[in-house]
């Protein structure tokens, strides 16, 4: 009897394009929704070239743009970025960057170098 193999979803770590580093940093996220302007913080968990996961202290929507702005162990000085919300769980969100600076993407990508020991 021939079966066909059940249908899978690519999880999240096959469709990256980047790999992601553990790091644990405050992270502010600030978002304008409906005329207002909510701030959140939170803690980052993982971090790659394009973008940072990271439990926060309020809810987002998939889809929202936020300022982010965040320490890196590279830099005397904090990262602020534009990204959008890509995934949620919970109070945890994926970040991706938006239209960052060569000197941000720089930071950044020296900080996953760092970050994975090379």
């Amino acid at each position: 009897m021939n079966r066909a193999a059940p249908e899978r979803k690519p999880s999240v770590r096959n469709t990256r394009r980047y790999p992601r580093f553990t790091i644990d940093v405050r992270i502010s996220v600030e978002v304008f929704r409906e005329g207002t302007v909510s701030y959140y913080w939170g803690r980052s968990r993982e971090l790659g070239r394009d973008g940072i996961g990271a439990t926060l202290t309020g809810e987002l929507e998939v889809g929202d743009v936020v300022s982010l702005e965040f320490s890196l162990p590279v830099s005397p000085y904090p990262v602020k970025v534009r990204a959008i919300a890509r995934y949620r769980d919970g109070l945890y969100y994926g970040f991706e960057f938006l239209a960052m600076k060569p000197e941000q993407r720089a930071l950044v990508e020296r900080a996953c170098a760092m970050l994975a020991g090379e």
